[in-house]
């Protein structure tokens, strides 16, 4: 293997910053403040420790989901992003190395050629 190649590959801890994350949950969290339902709008004393259970667990679904869905949004996007700069640099590297071995091979393969000939062209017939 490569380990020059290995070592200009990122590690995830390196693609995605923590200030991105929090960024993103915290966009989350207001838009579920927006969107809670009219029980948690109503008085303490009104609601049963039944329905805020029901209203906690609904809520902590919520939140999962919408953090899921845009962690795997920016996860994507990001591996995305730093991929394909990954494998530019990969395959211009392996066509710089495919092209060094072709010249390598024609030049041995043009001096094995040229010396034959001088070597026929010497030779009395």
């Amino acid at each position: 293997m490569n380990t020059e190649l290995d070592a200009s590959i990122p590690v995830l801890t390196e693609v995605i910053s923590a200030d991105a994350l929090i960024s993103e949950v915290d966009s989350v969290a207001l838009d579920l403040s927006e969107k809670l339902p009219e029980m948690a709008t109503r008085e303490r004393g009104t609601i049963n420790d039944e329905e805020w259970q029901l209203m906690e667990q609904t809520l902590r679904e919520n939140v999962l989901k919408q953090v899921l869905a845009r962690v795997d949004f920016v996860l994507e996007h990001r591996v995305r992003d730093n991929l394909a700069d990954v494998l530019q640099t990969a395959v211009e590297k392996l066509a710089d190395e495919i092209r060094a071995g072709l010249k390598n091979s024609l030049e041995e393969v043009v001096t094995r050629a040229v010396t034959q000939e001088i070597a026929k062209a010497k030779t009395p017939k």
